[in-house]
């Protein structure tokens, strides 16, 4: 599946706006990217990223299903309130 990046995470990952990744779930993309790009884990592991699966963001639900075919986008979380 192709995964957009934003923000920080794209700097994480090289400079890559767009990654080819194959994942099932929310946690195996997590697993799988931290793999490739190490970089990531500071982010991973302070729960800075949401995940936004055809539009909806999800934030803590690592067991979630991606669909094939799916649009995935990885965004840094926001800060503040």
């Amino acid at each position: 599946m192709k995964v957009s990046l934003s923000g920080v995470l794209r700097a994480a990952a090289g400079g890559a706006e767009d990654i080819e990744i194959e994942a099932t779930t929310i946690r195996d993309l997590m697993d799988r990217l931290l793999d490739r790009y190490p970089a990531m884990q500071e982010h991973v592991a302070d729960g800075g990223i949401a995940v936004s699966i055809d539009g909806q963001i999800y934030r803590d639900t690592l067991s979630q299903p991606i669909p094939e075919g799916a649009e995935v986008f990885l965004l840094p979380r926001l800060a503040g309130g």
